[in-house]
């Protein structure tokens, strides 16, 4: 499932709220499975502890052997990384190990909040077919990404956040006529001014050089 919306809509908010991280003000959300896997947008590196022994921690917290620590370093490719301290990784490397201890107990729901944003080209490749993977075998996944790049995965439902309210985008109705604007910005410009235009919801694509 895609969660989407401009940004400050309230996708966030709403993640946490599917995860269990946060309490409705009104109302109950039910059939959340025992088992909940949750990444946010920017996993918190400010915490005393090496990748390994943060991994280590949190896979006993969730009654999991060790050893799964490195088959998800391993498999997200900062395996290299394990002794590195938690403040000192960059965010792409942070945003692996906030992925990898989301997935340490085989969730039956996984909750992933922008999860491509800042990963190397080679993990924002593989990472879709990890998801389809995981869907495939029965977890149930929500994400919010502004970066596209499981939209091309079939079988996606999708969610739209907006003024507090959500809704399901029906895939039977056509959507809005969309139109062609050409932005033209300075190159050094290029990422930030992408990264703004994703965040409100615009698809992006930059021509071939």
């Amino acid at each position: 499932m895609e969660v989407t919306g401009r940004n400050g809509a309230g996708k966030s908010t709403f993640l946490r709220l599917v995860a269990g991280l946060r309490r409705p003000g009104t109302g109950v959300v039910s059939g959340r499975p025992r088992r909940v896997g949750y990444a946010p947008e920017r996993f918190p590196v400010d915490q005393p502890f090496t990748v390994r022994s943060y991994l280590t921690h949190m896979a006993s917290i969730k009654g999991v052997r060790a050893d799964a620590v490195g088959g998800w370093a391993d498999r997200l490719e900062f395996d290299r990384l394990l002794d590195v301290r938690l403040p000192e990784l960059s965010k792409g490397s942070a945003q692996k190990v906030g992925i990898a201890q989301a997935l340490l107990d085989d969730p039956g729901l996984l909750v992933l909040d922008e999860p491509f944003a800042g990963l190397d080209a080679a993990t924002r490749a593989a990472l879709p077919g990890l998801i389809s993977d995981l869907a495939a075998d029965g977890t149930t996944i929500v994400v919010s990404d502004h970066q596209r790049c499981i939209e091309p995965l079939p079988g996606i439902g999708r969610l739209r956040v907006a003024d507090g309210t959500v809704t399901v985008v029906d895939e039977g109705v056509a959507a809005p006529a969309s139109a062609v604007l050409e932005v033209v910005v300075a190159e050094d410009e290029l990422d930030t001014v992408e990264a703004k235009l994703r965040a409100d919801g615009y698809r992006v694509r930059r021509p071939a050089r």
